[in-house]
């Protein structure tokens, strides 16, 4: 099978445990205000691929990522859904690691045909990274131009399969910053039985120049760059209304 890739990184370190093999599918229907890669929006303009020439990248230095594995990120990977659990299922074949990269907004738990996709890519998922974007619904749409229900959804059918889950969050000041947003948050993951490990994101300008190449305008200009005093203050609400709940 043929998927749409925009980038391979060989030596991934912040994409799952371990060492990892990192495949950065293209293609995504959200428009987060923050999002630093523009350039994976749109389908078509990715490299085409099959699943098998990816696996024969990977397994030529094979010995890198005994204790890691393969991720697939995005853009947004489930765009994909019938490459991504093809191309997990060799993996999960050759006896290697799989973890998706993910914000869950196209799970659709009322569409039986989508559902039954999903079960059968949860088969061959080892990890799910979730990136939760906000917590408020009305703030989720003005912050990536979509509804935050299916993220939730995704979210529980993910305990209810089983599926070792980490939170990801990116604390932008003014936007995601707020006690009461990550004290939320906090409460959520009290809910949750399968989340591992959380992970706060620290906004960062780092894409303004790639947005400036593109003749696009950065949404969040002017917006000053979380530090990381300010990152393990977050983490620290969130753990504690988390952890006390």
């Amino acid at each position: 099978m043929t998927g749409y890739i925009h980038s391979l990184e060989s030596f991934g370190t912040v994409d799952g445990p371990g060492v990892r093999y990192v495949v950065f599918s293209q293609g995504c229907p959200m428009r987060c205000l923050y999002c630093h890669n523009p350039d994976t929006w749109h389908l078509k303009d990715g490299t085409p691929m099959e699943t098998e020439e990816i696996l024969k990248k990977l397994n030529r230095n094979r010995s890198f990522y005994t204790t890691g594995g393969l991720t697939v990120t995005g853009g947004e990977p489930l765009l994909q859904i019938d490459f991504l659990t093809e191309l997990f299922t060799k993996a999960k074949e050759m006896n290697i690691h799989t973890c998706l990269d993910t914000s869950g907004i196209l799970f659709d738990k009322n569409n039986e045909e989508k559902l039954a996709k999903f079960h059968a890519l949860t088969k061959v998922t080892d990890l799910v990274m979730l990136d939760i974007k906000h917590m408020d619904e009305n703030e989720h749409r003005k912050l990536t131009g979509h509804s935050n229900r299916n993220v939730f959804d995704f979210a529980r059918f993910l305990e209810e399969q089983n599926i070792p889950v980490w939170i990801r969050h990116v604390v932008v000041p003014g936007i995601t910053n707020q006690t009461e947003e990550l004290e939320a948050l906090g409460r959520y993951l009290s809910t949750l039985t399968n989340v591992e490990k959380l992970e706060i994101l620290p906004y960062h300008a780092l894409a303004v120049p790639k947005y400036e190449n593109l003749d696009m305008e950065y949404p969040l200009k002017g917006v000053p760059q979380l530090t990381k005093q300010e990152a393990k203050e977050a983490y620290a609400i969130v753990e504690k209304t988390w952890k006390n709940m």
